[in-house]
């Protein structure tokens, strides 16, 4: 009777699951309302991931919230006319029945908690990727699996070198298939005739040009885009800005840290600093984006006298598979075969991002045989002293309840290795178990996917620059 008992459970929340689906996939493709549980999106999750996040909800609330509980606050929110949202399900469930003993008032709970986003309409925007490397390829995913009716942002075309015979099948078939992030979850078509990827309906160009004010969008129906360059080649306002001399261009993210006066920005901490006139921004670098928002968060609370960060970085098409000649010290030896000292920047680029702690850190890398996750070790002297638990339960505040919550997770496994974190969405994650504290001296260890996690980034960036608001529900 027991074994019957829980087959019984688990068959009744895998239909709640399959029921949840199509109205998640409906409020996203034609509403832009994005749902969550805890942080989790379930935005394309299988039933399997949407009863999994269900259960984590009491490893963070110490109580459950059953699928059963969270269904009818979903079928609420499709019922109302709103858009562009994040919702975080779990959330609001959790924060109804702590105050209410039945169901009777979870239609006007969830109309009244939608209230910001009421009848917005935006004008969806062009998008161009310049360069189609391992972070043109995963920017193309995530917006690719956000296309529908409701889509703010939309990829149009891409632009890269060549124009070679096979170029365009290779194009998709490195867009198809990722021997890191795995297949592409849907459909991929050439028209070769036009130039062009179709994936998932998504009608992609590919323009071929050698330079960034080589390419007249206009010609292809694109205008007042955001150009996204991908390549690395240009960094400063001069190089960069040759992209505003294509007609059709507007402004121009860059995916990489910048020189010059250029904003960096790591989203969650200096978003605001992005301004209309703004036309070239930098979306800074991986290691950037996975450590300022958790020094932010720690010198908010605790105040950061000084400290070093050690970044153990998987290695990068920038290194030789073989020893080789690079202009860089170190960097010519083989990447799968050694473990390479070498420099980052990131320590210091803080700084751009959050001025506070300008001249407080210093920073060195280790590029190592993974092919992606990094961490970064932040040996930090606080202006006050903690213990291990209070600084650990602080950070798990952060990453459930604070504005750094889509930018900071916090695991508390101790069994995770960088292979588990392949396409985490946040900028970094505190490894709680690794967190040493002696006095005013911390040790963090905050993993980060150094492709996916970074793209996400990036994503946030461009949704900034374009004016594209989306509210986040519960705030």
């Amino acid at each position: 009777m027991t074994a019957d008992k829980h087959l019984k459970s688990w068959q009744e929340r895998f239909e709640m699951a399959e029921a949840m689906q199509p109205l998640i996939g409906k409020l996203y493709r034609n509403q832009g309302i994005e749902v969550l549980v805890y942080g989790k999106s379930l935005l394309n999750a299988s039933t399997i991931d949407i009863i999994k996040m269900h259960r984590l909800v009491h490893k963070h609330e110490g109580e459950k919230l059953r699928l059963r509980e969270s269904f009818p606050f979903l079928e609420a929110l499709s019922k109302l006319d709103v858009k562009y949202a994040r919702v975080d399900l779990g959330k609001l469930a959790i924060n109804y029945w702590r105050n209410h003993s039945d169901g009777s008032e979870i239609e006007a709970y969830v109309a009244k908690e939608m209230e910001p986003a009421s009848n917005q309409d935006v004008e969806p925007r062009d998008v161009v990727l310049y360069g189609f490397g391992r972070i043109g390829r995963l920017l193309a995913r995530l917006m690719i699996e956000r296309t529908g009716v409701a889509n703010n942002m939309r990829l149009r075309a891409i632009v890269v070198r060549g124009g070679r015979d096979g170029d365009l099948e290779k194009r998709a078939s490195l867009l198809r298939r990722d021997s890191i992030h795995g297949p592409f979850n849907g459909s991929i078509e050439v028209d070769a005739e036009n130039n062009a990827i179709i994936a998932n309906g998504t009608y992609i160009q590919v323009i071929y040009a050698n330079s960034p004010d080589q390419v007249d969008y206009t010609e292809y129906g694109i205008d007042n885009a955001l150009v996204v360059d991908n390549t690395g080649i240009w960094k400063d306002e001069e190089g960069l800005g040759l992209h505003l001399k294509s007609k059709g261009a507007a402004k121009v993210l860059l995916t990489a840290p910048a020189k010059g006066e250029i904003k960096n920005v790591v989203y969650g901490v200096n978003q605001d600093d992005i301004l209309d006139e703004d036309l070239i921004v930098s979306a800074a670098s991986c290691t950037t984006n996975a450590i300022t928002p958790v020094l932010k968060a720690i010198n908010d609370e605790y105040g950061i006298r000084n400290g070093h960060v050690e970044t153990v970085h998987s290695y990068t098409n920038d290194q030789n598979l073989i020893d080789n000649y690079h202009k860089g010290d170190r960097r010519g030896r083989s990447a799968p075969l050694n473990m390479v000292l070498t420099t980052t920047g990131a320590a210091k680029a803080v700084a751009k991002a959050l001025p506070e702690l300008k001249g407080k850190l210093t920073g060195n890398a280790i590029r190592v045989p993974t092919p992606n996750v990094s961490m970064a070790i932040m040996n930090l002297n606080l202006a006050e002293e903690t213990d291990r638990d209070t600084l650990n339960e602080y950070l798990r505040d952060v990453a459930l309840h604070s504005n750094l919550q889509s930018q900071v997770d916090f695991t508390e496994s101790t069994e995770i290795v960088s292979s588990d974190l392949v396409g985490s969405r946040y900028a970094g994650v505190v490894d709680s178990q690794a967190t040493i504290v002696d006095g005013d001296r911390a040790v963090l260890y905050v993993w980060y996917d150094n492709e996916f996690g970074y793209s996400r980034q990036v994503i946030r960036v461009m949704k900034k620059m374009l004016n594209l608001t989306t509210h986040v529900i519960p705030s």
